[in-house]
């Protein structure tokens, strides 16, 4: 430990001015001491920007009912948040909370720019493991992601909050010394880093799990997504050999693949031997699995989730989900009407990457219908709702799943990509739908 950094979470806040804008966390790396911390001072402040996304875990910045009478970050309610992706404690905290926020709409890929031209932290709180022997602390188990331009572009001060729980990840520019020029404190805690408990599976994504993973080859090479579906799929490749690992994600069903064998990441053809990825997201036995763990290589978005490195792992097979598709097969997986839900992320930047592999796939699953309020809706509509933005265009769309098949939409003209796109409806609107193109003239 370097000792004489050491300062509490209260005192390390006091560096923050109004005005100020503060890097808090990534996913499973948000620095919620130094976060709550932060809160305690809310009185005092005014004009302070959280930097940050995918929130996975409660915190009373997000979780507070602000004065409504009180207009976003004044005194009172002095933050607001600016994201790339929106997780679950950023949406409560906008949705519910009257607490204001700004959006761009980035590919993971390009999180550097981001940084450099839209965050442009004052101060940042960085969640880090604890020290190895030469005084470097590794970025955890989603700050590898990003965290490394974050110090480059901070404007004055770092501060490292030290989690007992946070893992020791090798890999690719995942490394700060405690002596870093830029750091002015280091707060320990005991803390564990941010879980995500997996989901539960459902019939419907067992369903959908089993036309996915039809596609996907021994000694394929696999991006997978959050979610039922996606977990479902992850644990279904229990009956796959030799599988590899290059996913901006890593989740718990490929905890699971590496413990049980199917992944050995033999067959890439790239980066052989190491399962790569930008973040993570799962429980601590999941933590505990990555921590110093040699045959898993962490790196920053703009190296995994660029096109051309994931194009050169064989088979590569992409799994992404999808909120809505319409009958052309243009995908919204991001944002519905005019509500921002999530984001792009990775979603294209696998999609290109994945077809341009040798024997590459990429698949968008999603369950074909959803019941709401006790009546059954589709997801595959004649047009997306008004205002939702195309997270996916039909041109790059490839393969598409759900319960009721996988389709290659990709070699069809548009007549038989919008029939292709009915027998994936429900059939409960498969007569409306077909109907609907008739009118207009699409078949």
């Amino acid at each position: 430990m370097t000792d004489n950094k050491m300062i509490t979470a209260a005192e390390a806040v006091k560096s923050v001015k109004s005005g100020d804008r503060v890097y808090v966390g990534t996913s499973s790396s948000f620095a919620y001491e130094l976060l709550d911390a932060l809160y305690d001072r809310k009185d005092e402040l005014e004009n302070i920007t959280l930097l940050c996304s995918m929130s996975i875990s409660p915190c009373r910045m997000f979780d507070t009912d602000w004065p409504t009478d009180i207009p976003p970050g004044q005194k009172g309610n002095p933050f607001t948040f600016n994201t790339f992706f929106l997780g679950a404690g950023e949406r409560r905290a906008h949705r519910k909370h009257n607490m204001a926020f700004e959006f761009t709409s980035f590919h993971l890929s390009q999180v550097d720019l981001w940084i450099r031209e839209i965050g442009k932290p004052d101060i940042s709180f960085l969640q880090v493991s604890r020290p190895d022997g030469d005084g470097n602390y590794s970025y955890g188990s989603a700050g590898i992601c990003d965290h490394k331009y974050v110090v480059q572009e901070t404007r004055r001060e770092i501060f490292l909050e030290s989690n007992t729980g946070s893992p020791y990840i090798l890999g690719h520019d995942n490394l700060i010394s405690g002596n870093h020029p830029k750091v002015a404190g280091i707060v320990y805690t005991d803390n564990n880093a941010p879980e995500l408990m997996p989901d539960e599976i459902d019939d419907i994504s067992r369903q959908i799990s089993g036309h996915v993973v039809a596609e996907v080859p021994d000694g394929a090479t696999l991006q997978l997504g959050l979610g039922k579906v996606s977990t479902a799929i992850g644990y279904d490749l229990k009956h796959r050999n030799d599988l590899g690992i290059f996913s901006e994600l890593f989740s718990q069903p490929m905890m699971m693949l590496m413990k049980e064998g199917n992944v050995t990441n033999k067959c890439k053809g790239f980066m052989d031997g190491k399962s790569v990825f930008s973040f993570s997201a799962g429980t601590q036995e999941m933590y505990d699995f990555m921590d110093h763990n040699p045959e898993i290589y962490g790196a920053p978005f703009p190296f995994v989730n660029d096109a051309r490195r994931i194009c050169r792992n064989k088979r590569m097979i992409s799994i992404n989900s999808a909120m809505a598709v319409n009958v052309y097969g243009e995908v919204a997986a991001d944002a519905m009407g005019f509500q921002q839900q999530s984001a792009v992320g990775g979603q294209l930047d696998f999609v290109k990457g994945a077809q341009w592999s040798e024997g590459g796939k990429s698949i968008i699953a999603l369950s074909s219908s959803f019941v709401k309020n006790g009546q059954r809706r589709s997801k595959i509509t004649l047009e997306l709702p008004y205002g939702t933005p195309v997270t996916t265009p039909r041109s790059e769309v490839q393969y598409l799943a759900t319960e009721y098949g996988c389709i290659n939409l990709k070699v069809l003209n548009m007549s038989d990509r919008v029939r292709a796109m009915i027998r994936l409806a429900h059939p409960d609107f498969r007569d409306q739908l077909t109907q609907e193109a008739k009118d207009a003239g699409l078949i």
